[in-house]
């Protein structure tokens, strides 16, 4: 009867051990923050900075449409630009080659999100809207809006309060950052959206827009390579902002080389050389 006795104390501990230690597992699952399903999957492909050099091919997502960044000629379909060189730059770093993926600034995040590519470029400023989608690298250039107009206006419109007037014509590229800020400041002047940003400075030139306020690095080249159009205080914009790369979240150890790769192409005069290509065109 002893023995008995024994048997079944013994087994009744053991189920409590057991129970005790498969709530103790759910409990740490619980507990665990949930990943969402796209950061899983990509965790469990590994990281891009085995898988590109692996490919041989670096996947880059870009407008085509922000010169001095990112031009594609709508003839030959050749990209060219800053990024466009950096990018090739990023790609031979990883054993590999550049293979541009057209996208809009409204849905350059969702591409990258989706893993259409595995970076986004071409003067892409920072913003706690993509961040919340997309990591970003370490930032390669400081920026902020700044207005453009014909040169004979130059001291007319240097404010905001001077832009913002009923009869004064503003034009803005639609899906980023520009549309968000003058939407944000134009309540009074008339706000018209142009849909290709190649030739939205053409509306200036030929009187039927006043201003565009845009990133001062993009008001230093259009005016370089359009006499009619100066840049308005562009050393000193209405705003701040950063321009970056924009990289997949939850892969750590691509965006560690990454900010490595822009840390050193911004010291070691790579950029420099690019953009001075560029700027003195």
């Amino acid at each position: 009867m002893r023995r008995t006795v024994t048997l079944s104390a013994l087994a009744a501990v053991l189920a409590a051990t057991a129970a005790g230690s498969a709530l103790a597992v759910g409990s740490t699952a619980n507990s665990a923050p949930e990943q969402a399903p796209a950061d899983r999957a990509r965790q469990q492909r590994g990281t891009l900075l085995d898988r590109v050099p692996e490919r041989g091919v670096l996947r880059v997502c870009t407008t085509g449409d922000y010169r001095p960044f990112s031009h594609r000629d709508p003839k030959s379909g050749a990209y060219t630009g800053i990024d466009i060189k950096m990018a090739g730059d990023l790609a031979r770093s990883l054993d590999a080659k550049p293979k541009y993926v057209p996208t809009t600034w409204a849905t350059l995040v969702d591409d990258l999100a989706a893993g259409r590519c595995d970076v986004g470029m071409g003067g892409v400023s920072v913003t706690l809207a993509r961040a919340r989608k997309a990591s970003f690298s370490e930032p390669y250039l400081t920026d902020g809006k700044t207005p453009i107009v014909r040169c004979e206006d130059k001291d007319k419109y240097r404010t905001l309060e001077e832009i913002d007037q009923s009869g004064v014509r503003v034009v803005v590229n639609p899906g980023g950052t520009n549309e968000q800020f003058a939407r944000a400041h134009i309540k009074q002047a008339t706000l018209t959206v142009h849909p290709d940003n190649t030739t939205i400075f053409d509306e200036i030139i030929a009187g039927r827009a006043d201003v565009m306020m845009t990133d001062a690095s993009e008001t230093r080249y259009q005016s370089a390579i359009h006499p009619e159009l100066c840049a308005v205080h562009p050393d000193e914009p209405f705003s701040f902002s950063e321009k970056a790369y924009v990289l997949p979240r939850g892969d750590a150890q691509f965006k560690e080389y990454v900010d490595q790769w822009v840390h050193l192409a911004t010291h070691d005069g790579t950029y420099k050389k690019y953009e001075d290509e560029w700027m003195k065109r």
